[in-house]
């Protein structure tokens, strides 16, 4: 076979239309041998002929899409030195667009012979995957992205699998892939649910760990990526080489025409090969010192800021060469609309300390193409000062950890929360404001995939991960969850009826709190997982959407409850409230009032029992057009909370904040259609541990009410 010199860019394997350019960086690499595979399995060997900058590079003549390939990279073996290159070991392309096949786990997946340490001389290529050439062409033609603001956007946490894999509305072939999400079924679902961007738990190719497949389990979640250019290939429709690629483009073109986006949950932190004692796939053969952090202290070993073993090394000009590459690639070859970047705390780390102007911001920050979509940061890791909820830069949203744990602990009632419950309501303005940031940095949520879900956090005290094989020692103890007083499933009305009242009660405040709201799939129709608050490996109906269990009243409820918001712009606001204790008095946007109607008063907010509290949101207050350049009015509303153990009369405030109101949602029954109004004035009878949300029937008199939120700063 003709090679020709090629190019050293673009890295990977680039289809023309006449043949694929080959490039592979590697720093130690004495030779690289381009391995190329036919429909049966069988290997040639190639030597690439040119190197350029450390890029091995080579253009094959008439290799086309669907093309089998890999690497063998030929250099030093010095473990003691962090370099342990093993031509035996066929390695995946870092670049790979798609890749085919599992790992199977036999010992010549591993570099090292295991008894001696020295270099493992089997050939490890019918036990791992293959690199994949593709075919770029595909019509994006009349695609355009929904482009929602970030004050309208409500997110909705999904996995490719778990969402369709047993939903009776989908075809049998096509449920658990791509193409279901994009089904008219599911368009339908989303849309009459009123979210606006689907955020996919990883689909870059990822592998099952060896020890879960042992016990007969897999690696559901997917946070053990191997390919960060590759859609994962078990979540296509057909098994046909590389079709996986042109199924995503197809699943996002038909969602962008449903105006909804599409979000990727990315693990650039660390990769599937572990630490030390995992297999060799791709990075450590081919320059492990380039690709990870290795210990200063002997470089056999790793820097682990992730819990997996490994890290991968961000202060390598190449590593951050791929990953600004693989996000480039996704958004304008995939056309995604942004990205939720797990354990974002590890990309941060120069040397040791996470440092919000490290590298990888800054690049972010000046690219023309990443720092226009969508930017979520998970911030934090599981290194030492890893936990950096806040200190992301401008252009960044998070998910805001300390909104989940605060509105979780004042539900289910803890004292000394009053105070920081202001705050997450308003957007958690103590986290972001000075940082020149906006409400919508803050990503508000309750539940994820990580931990109980919403049913399990109303029914269960203690997690129950026995069928994760780890003796439930795995996931944390630590939930801010009551069950109501029954431990699990329960037949008693009086239990059942505050379990769902208490549910109803964590979505209202989701929704109605500043900041940009996140459902995690299935909560919405009361998906249990039976108490197990770390299902990655549950691949099976502990994780998967029962869709013939549905909870409907729960449905309809998170319906026009989203489409509440979207309705009422006060709910969704683009900038702070002018509240007292950062800006002074006078102001007329918020304002906080006890059950008797009263203003607040500073020592109130110290009150460890207090759990009850109205809020005024003034609609003729929303200080800015919205993102169209429209004036926005809308109604004002009194917010009646009380998340007290026993039932309490409120009284509605004076006729200057209101003439007269309408109860629009009571969450001890949902939403109201009853047209009764309520005068100023007037006792509000409000059920123990429950919502109500008072709208006004025209227009206030005058309003002379004075801001305030607590002169307290978040822990």
């Amino acid at each position: 076979m003709e090679i020709r010199p090629g190019k050293p860019y673009p890295l990977g394997a680039r289809y023309d239309g006449a043949g694929t350019n080959i490039s592979l960086f590697s720093e130690v690499a004495e030779s690289v041998e381009l391995c190329l595979f036919d429909e049966h399995g069988r290997e040639t060997r190639h030597t690439l002929p040119e190197v350029t900058g450390h890029c091995w590079h080579g253009y094959v003549p008439n290799l086309i899409p669907g093309q089998h390939y890999g690497f063998r990279v030929h250099g030093p073996w010095e473990p003691g030195l962090g370099s342990i290159c093993n031509p035996a070991k066929l390695l995946l392309d870092p670049y790979a667009k798609a890749i085919a096949g599992d790992v199977s786990w036999n010992p010549a997946v591993f570099a090292f012979d295991g008894e001696s340490g020295k270099p493992e001389p089997t050939d490890s290529a019918p036990f791992v995957p293959k690199s994949v050439v593709t075919n770029p062409f595909f019509d994006w033609s009349d695609d355009s992205a929904p482009r929602v603001a970030w004050n309208d956007t409500v997110i909705y946490e999904v996995h490719v699998k778990g969402f369709s894999i047993v939903n009776p509305d989908i075809p049998t072939e096509l449920r658990g892939t791509y193409s279901a999400l994009a089904h008219p079924a599911s368009i339908d679902y989303f849309r009459r649910l009123g979210i606006t961007a689907l955020e996919l738990m990883p689909v870059h190719q990822f592998i099952h760990d060896g020890h879960l497949l042992d016990k007969g389990l897999r690696n559901y979640w997917g946070y053990n990526t191997i390919g960060f250019f590759a859609p994962h290939s078990e979540y296509a429709a057909r098994e046909t080489a590389a079709v996986q690629v042109a199924e995503f483009k197809q699943m996002v073109k038909t969602l962008h025409k449903a105006g909804i986006e599409v979000i990727l949950d990315v693990v650039y932190n660390h990769t599937a090969e572990g630490n030390h004692k995992g297999p060799t796939l791709c990075f450590r053969g081919i320059d492990n010192g380039a690709y990870y952090r290795l210990s200063s202290d002997d470089p056999r070993y790793y820097v682990d800021y992730t819990g997996t073993g490994n890290s991968l090394n961000m202060r390598h000009p190449h590593v951050l060469q791929l990953i600004m590459d693989s996000l480039r690639y996704w958004i304008l070859e995939m056309h995604v609309d942004g990205f939720r970047f797990d354990l974002a705390s590890t990309l941060a780390r120069e040397l040791h300390d996470v440092d919000r102007l490290s590298a990888f911001f800054d690049i972010i920050q000046q690219d023309p193409v990443i720092s226009q979509v969508k930017l979520i940061a998970e911030p934090w890791d599981v290194g030492e000062g890893g936990y950096q909820v806040g200190n992301f830069p401008p252009g960044w949203s998070e998910w805001n950890g300390k909104y989940r744990d605060c509105i979780r602990d004042f539900w289910r009632g803890e004292g000394h929360t009053l105070a920081e419950f202001a705050y997450r309501f308003t957007g958690s303005s103590d986290l972001y404001e000075n940082t020149g940031r906006r409400p919508y940095a803050s990503i508000n949520f309750v539940t994820c995939h990580d931990g109980f879900t919403l049913t399990d956090l109303v029914s269960y005290n203690d997690k129950r991960n026995d069928a994760n094989g780890e003796s439930n020692r795995d996931g944390e103890s630590h939930n801010r969850s009551w069950n109501c007083g029954v431990e699990g499933p329960t037949d008693d009305p009086d239990i059942i009826a505050l379990r769902d009242r208490q549910k109803r009660n964590l979505l209202v405040t989701l929704m109605l709190s500043q900041g940009v709201p996140m459902v995690a799939a299935g909560d919405e129709i009361g998906r249990s997982a039976l108490g197990n608050n770390n299902t990655y490996c549950q691949d099976n109906e502990l994780s998967w959407i029962d869709w013939q269990s549905a909870d409907d009243r729960l449905l309809d409820f998170a319906r026009r409850l989203i489409a509440f918001r979207r309705e009422h712009p006060v709910f969704r606001r683009r900038h702070w409230f002018q509240g007292q204790a950062v800006y002074g008095r006078g102001l007329e946007d918020i304002c906080w009032l006890t059950p008797a109607g009263i203003e607040m008063e500073d020592d109130y907010w110290k009150e460890g029992h207090a759990r009850s509290i109205a809020i005024f949101l003034n609609g003729s207050a929303v200080p800015t057009p919205d993102a169209y350049g429209r004036r926005v009015v809308d109604n004002s509303f009194y917010v009646i909370i009380n998340a007290h153990h026993e039932p309490l009369e409120f009284t509605m405030p004076g006729k200057e904040w209101g003439r007269k109101w309408r109860i629009a949602i009571d969450t001890t029954a949902g939403f109201s259609n009853d047209q009764a109004t309520i005068d100023p004035g007037e006792q509000v009878p409000t059920e123990s541990r429950s919502i109500i949300v008072l709208q006004s029937e025209g227009d206030p008199e005058r309003t002379t009410a004075r801001s305030s939120i607590p002169k307290v700063r978040s822990a």
